[in-house]
C-alpha cells in the first residue's frame, strides 16, 4: 500500500529527505511553515500519531512520526484548518515508509557491481537452516545487509527480513536484483540502529566486515545495537580473531555466545557466533 493511498490523497512528498532523518525533530518546524489549508492526522492501532500531511499550494507535504514525535506547533497547525483523522497499523505505514525511500534510492543511485558468489546462498540456506530451523513468518533482523544475500536466504527459510545497511550503493544493487525489497529495506546508520528497528525474536549479520583497530569501535557498537532489539542473533565472520571480540562484546553486554566453525564457506563465512541473553 502506497503512504499517499494510506493518506487518501492522489500524491505526497516526504518533508523528510531520506529515511535516516526521521529521527530528527528539525523537520517538524519546516513541516509546521506549510500554507495549509487542509490537513491529515495519522493514527496507528494504539491511536498513538505516525503522520501528518498537509495540503499547500504545491501539493501534499507529510512528516512521518515513526520515530520521533510531533511538536505542540504541528498539532496546532492540524486543529486550525479542521483536519481530519485516519488510522492505519504500523506496521502497514512503515512498510509504505520503506517503500517510499527505497524507490527514491533505486531511481536515484547507481548500484555497485554485483560480486555474489551465487553459491553462497546455498550455503547460508543450510547454515540458517541448521541453527534455526525453517521460519514461520517472524521478523529476522538483518543487519548490515549489503546487496541482500541475508535477505534472500532468510526469506527463502520463511523468515520476514527487515534490512538495513549504510551502503547506499549495496542497497541499490541488492533492490536491482530483488534481493532486497522495498518494504523491507532501510538506508540508515546501524551503529543507532536501535532508533529505527522495533525489536524482533532474531537477528543475523552475514559477513561482518573484517575487524581492524580503525573500525573495531565501529564494530562494537553496531553488534551491541543489533543485539538490544533481537533475542537470539547469529554473526558470521572471516577469522577466528574476530570471534574472540565478539566474545568480549557478548560478555560485556551479558550475552552468551557460542562458536562454531562453518568449513562449507572458507572465506566469508568461516565462523558462526550465535548469541543469546545469559539465562537467570
Amino acid at each position: 500500500m502506497r503512504a499517499a493511498e494510506i493518506l487518501g490523497v492522489d500524491a505526497v512528498r516526504f518533508i523528510e529527505p531520506d529515511f535516516a532523518a526521521l529521527i530528527d525533530s528539525r523537520f517538524n518546524t519546516g513541516l509546521a511553515e506549510t500554507r495549509a489549508d487542509e490537513g491529515r492526522l495519522l493514527l496507528d492501532e494504539h491511536e498513538n500519531p505516525v503522520a501528518l500531511a498537509f495540503h499547500s499550494p504545491d501539493g501534499w507535504v507529510a512528516g512521518s512520526f515513526l520515530c520521533r514525535n510531533p511538536s505542540v506547533a504541528l498539532i496546532e497547525l492540524f486543529e486550525s484548518v479542521n483536519g481530519e483523522l485516519f488510522q492505519e497499523d504500523r506496521a502497514v505505514w512503515t512498510h509504505a515508509v520503506r517503500e517510499y525511500y527505497c524507490s527514491d534510492l533505486k531511481a536515484e543511485v547507481p548500484p555497485s557491481i554485483d560480486d555474489l558468489n551465487p553459491k553462497r546462498r546455498g550455503i547460508l540456506t543450510t547454515l540458517l537452516r541448521n541453527i534455526w530451523g525453517e521460519g514461520h513468518g517472524e521478523t529476522c533482523i538483518d543487519c548490515c545487509c549489503g546487496s541482500g544475500v541475508g535477505s534472500l536466504v532468510l526469506r527463502d527459510l520463511g523468515f520476514a527480513p527487515v534490512s538495513y545497511d549504510n551502503d547506499e550503493s549495496l542497497l541499490s544493487r541488492g533492490l536491482l536484483e530483488g534481493r532486497l525489497l522495498p518494504g523491507e529495506m532501510m538506508w540508515i546508520d546501524a551503529t543507532i540502529a536501535s532508533r529505527y528497528v522495533a525489536p524482533a525474536p532474531k537477528g543475523v549479520i552475514i559477513m561482518a566486515g573484517e575487524f581492524n583497530t580503525f573500525n573495531q569501535d565501529m564494530w562494537e557498537r553496531i553488534v551491541g545495537e543489533l543485539c538490544s532489539i533481537t533475542h537470539d542473533t547469529v554473526i558470521t565472520v572471516g577469522t577466528e580473531k574476530e570471534t574472540m571480540l565478539i566474545r568480549e562484546w557478548g560478555s560485556a553486554l551479558d550475552r552468551s555466545v557460542n562458536v562454531k566453525e562453518n568449513p562449507a564457506d572458507p572465506i566469508y563465512d568461516r565462523w558462526v557466533c550465535r548469541i543469546h541473553p545469559n539465562r537467570s
